[in-house]
């Protein structure tokens, strides 16, 4: 099982960005999955997650700005990111019991 994040890319604040987490040799329908970030010299966070059913759970500083979706179909879990900010700068992973490799997202100010 081997999860692959893309997607990540240098943007202006108020910009949006669209990352996306496919899954391989493995389905996400039978997992929650979720989205974390680490920031140069923090410590990782989950920022958005979503559950088997497809409920959500987003961290107070993205909701209302990212949204996390998934498609069993595709094995993919995406996150839409709208109106970034320079402080959603940091490596983005996906999680889903195996750690996906990290995409960089970096917001200019």
């Amino acid at each position: 099982v081997q999860l692959q994040a893309s997607g990540g890319g240098l943007v202006q604040a108020g910009g949006s960005l669209r990352l996306s987490c496919a899954a391989s040799g493995s389905r996400f329908s039978s997992n929650a999955v979720g989205w974390y970030r680490q920031a140069p010299g923090k410590q990782r966070e989950l920022v958005a997650g979503i559950t088997t059913g497809g409920s959500t759970s987003y961290v107070d500083s993205v909701k209302g700005r990212f949204t996390i979706s998934r498609d069993n179909t595709k094995n993919t879990v995406n996150l839409q990111m709208n109106r970034l900010k320079p402080e959603d700068t940091a490596v983005y992973y996906c999680y889903a019991g195996i750690w996906g490799q990290g995409t960089l997202v970096t917001v200019s100010s």
